[in-house]
């Protein structure tokens, strides 16, 4: 997998798939389309992340939830983010370096091989990919992975707080996403 190669070695990693009665191909651009807010319970919980955005007054990078839908990867790197790496149909790697426990949290996406060196201590580095892979007659198996490296002590504790609190969250919209998509490839089949 392509995400082996920008973070072998982490602290933290997420994983959530889910099988689809869908060619490979059809799987995967439908999960590089997917929007995310669609779902009323993602888009609360996105709001609740920018309440210390709104909270100082600050104008916000993201989009408004109010804006035009789109994907969540056009959102993503509308955010920071940069993919790092694709295999056209069957894996793309996004990454950013952040500080994800921030008040008012930048991503701060770059080329692969400034992903790979950097690290400057303070600093949580963070990739997830989106994967499709065969899985049978007429079924994909769809895949997010989101893995985390710290560049530092004091950061991995930092983290470990925040994740503890937001992990489950960061989970939960996972989840959502891959069962909105699984029914979408269903009712189009």
């Amino acid at each position: 997998m392509l995400i082996d190669k920008y973070m072998p070695s982490f602290e933290t990693r997420e994983q959530h798939e889910v099988l689809v009665p869908a060619a490979v191909a059809r799987a995967y651009a439908a999960l590089r389309a997917l929007d995310f807010t669609e779902s009323p319970i993602v888009r609360a919980l996105f709001a609740m992340r920018t309440v210390p955005e709104r909270w100082r007054n600050r104008r916000s990078r993201r989009p408004a939830a109010d804006r035009e839908p789109r994907p969540f990867l056009e959102t993503a790197l509308s955010i920071g983010w940069k993919v790092l790496e694709e295999s056209p149909g069957e894996e793309l790697v996004a990454g950013a370096v952040t500080q994800p426990w921030a008040p008012i949290v930048v991503f701060r996406g770059m080329p692969g091989p400034e992903f790979l060196a950097f690290a400057e201590p303070g600093f949580a580095k963070i990739v997830w990919n989106i994967s499709a892979r065969p899985a049978g007659a007429g079924l994909a198996r769809i895949a997010t992975e989101t893995r985390v490296a710290t560049t530092d002590p004091d950061s991995r504790r930092k983290f470990r707080r925040y994740w503890l609190v937001f992990g489950p969250w960061i989970g939960l919209i996972r989840i959502i996403a891959l069962r909105r998509l699984r029914r979408q490839l269903e009712r189009d089949r």
